[in-house]
């Protein structure tokens, strides 16, 4: 199961990855937030969740994976 989280790699402009939120499978944002250590949303980004995604669009990278149309970029199978 995958689960949303705020905070993509080879966007338009620098930062950009700030200000979407991510999909990540659910089981590791569970550990992320018991052992501090980051996760890996499906688009590829790296980071330690923190901020409230409904606040944030959804990475259109991540949509597209969610949606089928690419393959995961998160190291799952």
């Amino acid at each position: 199961m995958l689960e949303r989280t705020e905070t993509v790699p080879q966007l338009q402009e620098p930062g950009d990855h700030e200000r979407f939120s991510h999909y990540v499978r659910k089981e590791k944002i569970l550990e992320s937030a018991m052992t501090g250590e980051p996760v890996v949303a499906l688009c590829g980004k790296v980071w330690v969740p923190g901020r409230d995604p409904q606040k944030f669009p959804v990475c259109p990278i991540c949509q597209e994976i969610y949606d089928g149309l690419r393959a995961p970029q998160d190291g799952e199978d």
